[in-house]
């Protein structure tokens, strides 16, 4: 029978194999996404504990597959080194050992945090004695796309497993490595703690066409999130049939006022830019105000060319700093992720307001002032994501916040804005209880 198999499948026109191909392909596809609706089904109803033990196994098995990951890495790294994807996106790729083991810390950060699903949102006993409560539940089934990003895998897939959600991931062939040893491990260590390891899949072999089944596989994925550059995230929200929570790119601003405190305003716009350039909470424009320009535009711009970075100005900084190109308008408005930014002297705090609501992505901005007007000010009419007085916007972050890992930072107004965590990966529902009340 095998023998007779063979040669029918030998004597298939090339077209007919390919059909037979793309249909196999179809199954396998549809396949993963059924296997993480059905392990989704398991953890909404896990308890509290079960699921601290899944993350408690996944932060251990990265503890003890550290050489494994960082192998599987340096195959990635290598490969994007020579298709030239930019320093940016190389240290988004990078897992060093210090970098894995602080993804488990991440993960049992965690374990400590309430579990969301059950939480009573609001409630209350009607006059007719039924009783109303509206709690959180997972949402189900939890799509990422996003570029280049191993630490997405496990940051994703942890809070995924927390808030009893499955998740389907398409983490791009830049990662593919890593990303299959990741995704493994936490299969692995979830099926350990006596839960459904199908709820965690990837779909990175099926390439970009899995990547667009993926935007359309409405009913079986509940909600997308992309991560990563513009573009990609362009593409989810206008192609995507599924609805998609919005993680935009970072225009991100720092304001430096005419009271602002001069070591804080220097130190602030050093962190904000060079702490780490190729993350989307980085500054990518310094507003100096001109009553702030002679005592602070020199120091501050040579500060930040010394630390390697290189700056775009208007016509107010290159004729007072050596060293600084002349800004366009595209600088206002470009994410660099790298060394680079604009710096802009303006006259006052209306400018930068105007300024920032013309060119800003809505993720973060930040003011130095020592003016309680001012910062008041700019906190109510700022309209981003993530709002800051004398801080860096490095700390627009989970982590920072004290969420653990992240899912990315919503820049959207629907449902979750700014660092996204356990909570903003449920919805609701409405319980009522009646004893036999009727209408």
């Amino acid at each position: 029978m095998a023998r007779l198999s063979s040669l029918a499948s030998a004597r298939l026109s090339p077209e007919r194999r390919d059909k037979l191909c793309a249909m196999s392909a179809a199954d396998a596809f549809v396949e993963r996404l059924e296997r993480a609706r059905s392990g989704a089904r398991t953890l909404a109803a896990a308890t509290t504990d079960s699921k601290n033990a899944a993350l408690e196994a996944i932060a251990v098995g990265l503890e003890n597959a550290v050489p494994e990951i960082v192998a599987a890495n340096a195959q990635d790294l290598a490969r994007g080194e020579e298709n030239g994807i930019g320093t940016g996106l190389l240290d988004r790729l990078r897992l060093d050992e210090e970098r894995v083991r602080a993804l488990a810390a991440a993960v049992r950060e965690l374990i400590s945090l309430p579990d969301p699903v059950g939480q009573v949102v609001r409630g209350s006993t009607l006059a007719n004695g039924i009783a109303i409560n509206q709690v959180r539940v997972p949402f189900g089934v939890i799509g990422a796309i996003y570029e280049a990003r191993p630490n997405v895998t496990i940051d994703i897939a942890a809070l995924a497993v927390k808030s009893g959600n499955g998740v389907v991931l398409r983490g791009g062939s830049a990662a593919e490595h890593t990303n299959a040893e990741l995704v493994a491990l936490i299969q692995s260590a979830v099926t350990s703690a006596g839960l459904d390891g199908r709820a965690v899949q990837t779909i990175d072999p099926f390439g970009r066409e899995g990547a667009g089944k993926l935007m359309r596989a409405r009913g079986y994925v509940d909600v997308l999130i992309p991560r990563g550059s513009a573009a990609l995230i362009s593409t989810v929200v206008n192609e995507s049939t599924v609805p998609v929570i919005e993680t935009g790119s970072g225009v991100v601003h720092v304001f430096v006022d005419e009271t602002a405190d001069d070591d804080m305003a220097v130190e602030i716009a050093l962190n904000a830019k060079t702490h780490r350039p190729s993350v989307c909470n980085a500054a990518e424009t310094l507003l100096v105000h001109r009553g702030a320009a002679d005592r602070l535009l020199e120091r501050l711009s040579e500060s930040l060319l010394a630390a390697n970075v290189t700056l775009y100005g208007d016509t107010a900084v290159t004729q007072r700093v050596p060293g600084v190109s002349p800004a366009s308008d595209e600088t206002w408005g470009t994410e660099h992720l790298a060394l680079e930014m604009g710096i802009k002297v303006v006259d006052s705090l209306d400018e930068a307001l105007l300024h920032i609501q013309r060119y800003s992505t809505r993720h973060t901005e930040a003011i130095v002032t020592r003016d309680y007007a001012n910062a008041e000010r700019f906190l109510s009419e700022v309209d981003s994501a993530v709002v800051m007085v004398n801080a860096s916007t490095r700390f627009t972050d989970g982590g920072e916040f004290g969420f653990g890992a992240e899912v990315g930072i919503s820049t959207q107004k629907l449902h979750a804005r700014g660092p996204m965590g356990l909570p903003e990966l449920t919805s609701t529902k409405w319980l009522v209880r009646g004893a036999g009340q009727i209408r």
